[in-house]
Protein backbone atom coordinates (compact mmCIF):
# COMPACT_ATOMS: atom_id res chain seq x y z
CA UNK A 1 0.00 0.00 0.00
CA UNK A 2 1.55 3.33 -0.67
CA UNK A 3 2.36 5.99 1.86
CA UNK A 4 0.06 8.36 2.80
CA UNK A 5 1.02 11.96 1.16
CA UNK A 6 1.81 14.50 4.01
CA UNK A 7 1.22 17.89 3.62
CA UNK A 8 3.68 18.71 6.44
CA UNK A 9 7.41 19.49 6.14
CA UNK A 10 10.20 16.51 6.51
CA UNK A 11 13.43 17.92 7.79
CA UNK A 12 15.15 17.87 4.66
CA UNK A 13 12.24 20.26 3.06
CA UNK A 14 12.01 22.23 5.87
CA UNK A 15 16.20 23.42 5.31
CA UNK A 16 15.10 24.02 2.18
CA UNK A 17 12.37 26.48 2.72
CA UNK A 18 14.40 28.13 4.94
CA UNK A 19 16.74 28.88 2.33
CA UNK A 20 13.51 30.31 -0.01
CA UNK A 21 12.20 32.18 3.23
CA UNK A 22 15.28 33.55 4.08
CA UNK A 23 16.64 34.90 -0.01
CA UNK A 24 12.44 35.01 -0.91
CA UNK A 25 13.56 33.66 -4.53
CA UNK A 26 16.29 31.58 -5.57
CA UNK A 27 17.16 28.94 -8.62
CA UNK A 28 18.18 25.73 -7.59
CA UNK A 29 21.97 26.35 -7.79
CA UNK A 30 21.53 29.15 -5.50
CA UNK A 31 19.55 27.04 -2.56
CA UNK A 32 22.53 23.75 -3.05
CA UNK A 33 24.95 26.52 -2.61
CA UNK A 34 23.13 28.05 0.80
CA UNK A 35 22.39 24.87 2.08
CA UNK A 36 26.58 23.91 1.53
CA UNK A 37 27.34 27.30 2.93
CA UNK A 38 24.52 26.62 6.06
CA UNK A 39 27.11 25.53 9.29
CA UNK A 40 24.79 22.66 10.05
CA UNK A 41 23.79 21.54 6.49
CA UNK A 42 25.89 19.45 4.65
CA UNK A 43 26.19 19.77 0.57
CA UNK A 44 23.29 17.92 -1.64
CA UNK A 45 23.16 16.72 -5.60
CA UNK A 46 21.49 19.14 -7.38
CA UNK A 47 19.01 16.74 -8.73
CA UNK A 48 17.97 15.80 -4.84
CA UNK A 49 17.41 19.83 -4.32
CA UNK A 50 15.43 20.16 -8.00
CA UNK A 51 13.52 16.66 -6.64
CA UNK A 52 12.79 18.52 -3.14
CA UNK A 53 11.94 21.57 -4.55
CA UNK A 54 9.47 20.19 -7.00
CA UNK A 55 7.76 17.78 -4.27
CA UNK A 56 7.77 21.27 -2.16
CA UNK A 57 5.60 22.57 -5.21
CA UNK A 58 3.47 19.66 -5.69
CA UNK A 59 2.61 20.13 -1.90
CA UNK A 60 2.25 24.47 -2.17
CA UNK A 61 4.55 25.62 -0.40
CA UNK A 62 6.38 26.93 -3.43
CA UNK A 63 5.80 28.21 -7.20
CA UNK A 64 8.81 28.16 -10.20
CA UNK A 65 9.11 31.06 -12.71
CA UNK A 66 11.19 30.45 -15.50
CA UNK A 67 13.81 33.14 -15.84
CA UNK A 68 16.24 32.17 -19.33
CA UNK A 69 16.98 28.51 -18.54
CA UNK A 70 16.44 28.38 -15.03
CA UNK A 71 13.71 27.92 -13.09
CA UNK A 72 13.54 30.25 -10.38
CA UNK A 73 11.17 29.29 -7.04
CA UNK A 74 9.89 31.34 -4.13
CA UNK A 75 8.00 30.54 -1.16
CA UNK A 76 3.78 30.55 -1.26
CA UNK A 77 3.12 29.85 1.98
CA UNK A 78 4.84 31.95 4.78
CA UNK A 79 6.93 30.59 7.41
CA UNK A 80 4.30 31.76 10.04
CA UNK A 81 2.01 29.49 8.70
CA UNK A 82 3.99 26.76 7.95
CA UNK A 83 4.87 27.00 11.63
CA UNK A 84 0.75 27.10 12.73
CA UNK A 85 0.44 24.19 10.44
CA UNK A 86 3.26 22.07 12.06
CA UNK A 87 2.25 23.17 15.41
CA UNK A 88 -1.75 22.03 15.03
CA UNK A 89 -0.10 18.99 13.40
CA UNK A 90 1.59 17.88 16.73
CA UNK A 91 -1.26 19.05 19.09
CA UNK A 92 -3.35 16.95 17.06
CA UNK A 93 -1.22 13.97 16.63
CA UNK A 94 0.52 13.89 20.29
CA UNK A 95 -1.71 15.64 22.43
CA UNK A 96 -5.02 14.72 21.83
CA UNK A 97 -6.41 18.06 20.27
CA UNK A 98 -5.36 19.60 23.37
CA UNK A 99 -3.20 23.14 22.78
CA UNK A 100 -3.47 22.97 26.74
CA UNK A 101 -1.88 19.44 26.94
CA UNK A 102 0.82 21.00 24.69
CA UNK A 103 1.37 24.09 26.97
CA UNK A 104 1.57 21.75 30.65
CA UNK A 105 3.92 19.24 28.71
CA UNK A 106 6.35 22.10 27.77
CA UNK A 107 5.98 24.47 31.43
CA UNK A 108 6.50 20.96 33.42
CA UNK A 109 9.59 19.57 30.81
CA UNK A 110 11.14 22.67 29.48
CA UNK A 111 13.58 25.07 31.66
CA UNK A 112 11.86 28.61 30.86
CA UNK A 113 14.01 31.60 32.12
CA UNK A 114 12.12 34.26 34.19
CA UNK A 115 11.87 36.88 30.71
CA UNK A 116 10.09 34.41 28.80
CA UNK A 117 7.84 33.19 32.12
CA UNK A 118 6.96 37.12 32.48
CA UNK A 119 6.30 36.90 28.45
CA UNK A 120 3.59 33.66 28.64
CA UNK A 121 1.90 35.24 31.92
CA UNK A 122 1.65 39.11 29.87
CA UNK A 123 -0.26 36.58 26.79
CA UNK A 124 -2.11 34.78 29.33
CA UNK A 125 -3.46 37.98 30.86
CA UNK A 126 -3.91 39.50 26.93
CA UNK A 127 -5.83 36.52 26.30
CA UNK A 128 -8.13 36.29 29.07
CA UNK A 129 -11.86 36.18 28.33
CA UNK A 130 -13.40 40.02 29.26
CA UNK A 131 -15.69 38.53 32.06
CA UNK A 132 -12.50 37.05 33.49
CA UNK A 133 -10.27 39.81 33.36
CA UNK A 134 -9.55 41.76 36.78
Amino acid sequence: MPRKKSSNLTDLELRLMNVLWTQKRATVAEVSGALADAPSGRALAYTTVLTMLRILERKGYLRHKQEGRAFVYEPVVPREAACRNEVANMVRRFFNNSPELLVLNILEQEKIDAKELQRIRRLILENKPKEEKT
